[in-house]
């Protein structure tokens, strides 16, 4: 349905005061050069216009992660529970066009739901469209200026990814989707594919997570890039047992980065069926939690590095790599960095894949799982350093009071502990109840990944520090057929978390502070109300990619209520302790701007988040402006009639998906 109402590329950043691409330009550098917003005027920033999705949909969403586009004057964006693409005029924020896919059935078994994190845009000076993919696994191209389907692509404008993808798909209930927006470079839009949550997957046999290219202006499928590999090619003989004929998954899930002057599309793998159990599929499992680069034309693999072997902690690489042109001991780079969320930075040459810095192969724990497969060693990179906590040890509790230390540390002899890359156990009433993890399969950092300054190389990173208990149990065989799936002896099978339809569902936005702490299962583990680890919970990481080098880590984000007001830290004078969420950054002239990812009472009592402004050399804060609800998805920036704009996406707890436009006042 369509309705209309009457009315870059390069390391450089986003150009032309525009924002054509979902990371600013296709190197993923959330980079703009725009600067009349800066330290001495962002605490004067005030909502220029505000846009609410709740229409957009049956029902409203309360985890709204797109970052908008803005081309020619206009902001384009999904939204809503139905992933509705919208056009906004971009100084009022007044609704141009609407256009929406009734999905049925199909859309209501979608893998992935809601609006999604955007869309992508491409002109050839003759046309301007926009391309989105729908909850159901479609790709729809719209004409940019009226929202209408462009009938010369694929059929009426749609293309269905279910069909053409080497392998057969149930039409409704394959399980298959995508967040991510799809990326378009030159005449080439490439999709990616993502699946549900893998914890407790339905059975070892799942839809595999292939990536295709199309082109943009038909919609013919181009080329495909199996992530598990077939009969004959590269990476089949890292599966044993013929596992790679019923495995699944291994999607990218994530932002693709490309080069077009190498003709190279990057693509961050996730791992395959079994987030914790890999028993099915003995091996190291090519390309899973990988770093593949492709032919951008062919989709012929160039080169790739696994960042975990045979992975069995849910740590799929899980954001946009960045390209970036360093120089190392006097010698330019033509860099591609990937964070992760084991919060290692692993920097590789694009364009051969070698390490920029050694990557060593070290030997990690071996776990007693009946049935499991262990890779032997992990790839650990000596530079940069970790940006987050790894491993769990008494070191990690909370120390606010030595009392609070002290109740904590029995509570953990109930789990197993160690280094990173420590495996999950199955759990037992009388212990091990599972393997706690730092960083969780939340990261670290997720999904919003880094940004990049290309003046100063400097990258910067978010990441969290939530500590969660991982445990293995058999699941009811009517329902999976896996040996082992995600839960604890004392709760069962781990339940499938919410996808934001209804308040209070952002798991993103906050820690779990009711938690029981003697759960296991996937759990974030508190104590007293209180996170089990000492913080900071949620930080900010600013990295010199010409030395290897951390040069500032800050607490992002105000400490949480529930951690300010506890009665056992009455009196105590607690530094900022950041809070933990996916929260993306923006690099501008001279700025560092994030938001919070979850709700604090100002001493007014006024309950919101902050929109926050750093010197982007040194981390000090500049500047912070209110919002009515925390940040969930990245924001941008342009320019338009003289005014720069900051626009973000904000939902969580009760408080619905809103497009928030800022500007300074006239």
């Amino acid at each position: 349905m369509a309705w209309m109402a009457t009315a870059l590329n390069g390391q450089s950043g986003a150009k032309n005061g525009e924002w054509r691409t979902y990371a600013g330009n296709l190197a993923s550098t959330r980079y703009s050069p725009l600067d009349q917003i800066d330290a001495r005027n962002f605490n004067r920033l005030e909502i220029a216009w505000r846009f609410k999705t709740d229409a957009l949909g049956p029902r409203p969403e309360f985890l709204f992660e797109a970052t908008p586009l803005m081309v020619n004057g206009v902001v384009y964006s999904t939204a809503g529970t139905r992933r509705a693409a919208v056009a906004l005029e971009g100084v009022t924020g007044e609704l141009l066009w609407m256009h929406s896919e009734q999905e049925g059935a199909r859309g209501a078994a979608a893998p992935r739901q809601l609006s999604g994190r955007g869309l992508a845009y491409w002109s050839d000076q003759h046309e301007q469209r926009i391309l989105y993919v729908t909850p159901g696994y479609r790709l729809i191209a719209l004409d940019a200026k009226t929202g209408v389907p462009v009938p010369g692509f694929g059929h009426n404008g749609v293309v269905d990814l279910k069909l053409d993808d080497d392998q057969e798909i149930d039409l409704v209930t394959g399980e298959v989707g995508l967040h991510a927006t799809p990326i378009v470079a030159g005449d080439v839009v490439i999709v990616g594919a993502a699946h549900r949550s893998g914890g407790v997957p339905r059975g070892r046999r799942n839809v595999k997570g292939y990536v295709r290219g199309f082109d943009v202006r038909t919609g013919k499928r181009l080329w495909i890039f199996h992530t598990i590999p077939m009969i004959g090619e590269f990476g089949r003989d890292t599966w044993e047992n013929e596992s790679a004929v019923y495995t699944g998954n291994t999607g990218v899930w994530a932002q693709i980065s490309v080069d077009e002057a190498l003709g190279l599309a990057y693509l961050p793998v996730e791992l395959p069926t079994g987030d914790y159990y890999g028993g099915h599929r003995p091996g190291a499992g090519l390309f899973g939690e990988s770093l593949v680069a492709v032919d951008l034309k062919t989709g012929q693999r160039r080169w790739h590095y696994q960042l975990v072997h045979h992975g069995i902690w849910d740590m799929d690489v899980p954001c946009a790599p960045i390209l970036a042109d360093i120089t190392v001991n006097g010698r330019t780079i033509k860099a591609v960095a990937q964070p992760t969320k084991q919060a290692f930075l692993y920097v590789f040459d694009r364009v051969t894949g070698q390490p920029v810095w050694p990557i060593e192969e070290r030997a990690v724990p071996k776990g007693d799982v009946p049935g499991e497969w262990y890779s032997p060693t992990q790839p650990f990179p000596t530079r940069p350093p970790a940006y987050d906590r790894q491993g769990v040890s008494t070191d990690d509790l909370i120390d606010f009071t030595p009392e609070l230390r002290a109740e904590a540390v029995p509570l953990i002899s109930k789990y197993k502990i160690g280094p990173l890359f420590t495996p999950p156990v199955v759990s037992k009433i009388e212990g091990p109840l599972g393997t706690l993890t730092l960083p969780s399969n939340n990261g670290g950092t997720n999904w919003p990944g880094g940004s990049y300054d290309p003046e100063t190389h400097m990258l910067y990173v978010s990441s969290q520090t939530v500590i969660r208990s991982f445990g293995l149990v058999p699941p009811d065989a009517k329902t999976s057929d896996m040996n082992y799936v995600e839960g604890s002896a004392t709760a069962g099978v781990r339940r499938t978390a919410g996808t934001g339809d209804f308040s209070g569902t952002n798991a993103a936005a906050a820690p779990a502070e009711r938690a029981p702490a003697g759960d296991g299962g996937g759990i974030s583990l508190t104590m007293r109300g209180l996170p089990l680890v000492k913080p900071p919970y949620g930080r900010i990481t600013a990295i010199d990619l010409d030395k290897g080098d951390i040069v500032w880590q800050i607490a992002h984000g105000e400490t949480p209520d529930a951690v300010r007001d506890h009665p056992a830290l009455r009196g105590l004078s607690i530094p900022r302790t950041g809070r933990p969420g996916y929260i993306g950054t923006l690099v501008t002239k001279t700025l560092l701007i994030a938001g919070e990812s979850g709700f604090f009472t100002t001493p007014s009592g006024l309950r919101g988040a902050m929109l926050r402004a750093y010197d982007k050399a040194s981390g000090k804060e500049v500047g912070a402006v209110y919002m009515p609800a925390p940040q969930s998805g990245s924001p941008m920036t342009y320019m338009l009639k003289g005014k720069q704009y900051i626009v973000l996406a904000t939902s969580g707890g009760n408080s619905s998906g809103e497009l928030l436009a800022f500007r300074l006042p006239n």
